[in-house]
């Protein structure tokens, strides 16, 4: 019983963290002059994986490596089929051609070498700098194209700016949650 507890209180962490990390990172990179396809493609992917994450990482720290790596794949495969095919059923979705020409071809890449790093049944330290490495630079010019695009679009006429201290604040408290939730998650999932 106290798994199951641990389990479901983990995950309400999980999620309400994860909330506040997306709903204050958001708003700062709008007051950065970011697009707002550039903060989906990051700030708000960033945010929404950030419990993933957590998990993943609490699961290495407690040896528990097949949970991590199940986390991973797992929940690349139910993003990418269930909730792209369910948004897709409920409204079809508009794409850029920004889209399709520079991040899927990237997502393609990426797994595939991704697969490719893990055939051996093994992703060491190096193979780990590399990936770490290659979301640092796609980030990197994700950010910078979107600054270009957000600043060409102009800010909103009369939006409110939002409160930087506060929009801080709900990053910090989301981070905060997230780690606790991934303890009490993989705990109980364990």
């Amino acid at each position: 019983m106290l798994a199951l507890a641990l389990l479901g209180a983990g995950l309400a962490l999980l999620l309400v963290g994860a909330e506040a990390l997306v709903r204050g990172a958001s708003a700062l990179a709008a007051t950065w002059g970011v697009s707002p396809l550039t903060i989906g493609l990051t700030v708000v992917a960033f945010g929404t994986s950030a419990p993933e994450m957590a998990v993943s990482v609490g699961s290495i720290l407690t040896e528990r490596q097949d949970m991590a790596l199940g986390n991973v794949v797992g929940s690349n495969i139910f993003n990418v089929l269930l909730i792209l095919g369910v948004s897709a059923l409920v409204s079809p979705l508009v794409v850029t051609r920004q889209l399709i020409r520079m991040e899927v071809p990237i997502l393609i890449v990426v797994s595939l070498a991704s697969l490719a790093m893990a055939w051996d049944g093994n992703v060491g330290r190096l193979e780990g700098l590399v990936l770490v490495l290659g979301l640092v630079a796609y980030t990197g010019f994700a950010i910078r194209q979107g600054r270009k695009e957000g600043n060409s679009q102009g800010a909103e006429e009369g939006a409110a700016p939002p409160n930087k201290l506060l929009q801080a604040a709900y990053i910090v408290a989301g981070l905060a949650l997230l780690v606790l939730g991934a303890q009490w998650f993989v705990e109980g999932a364990e």
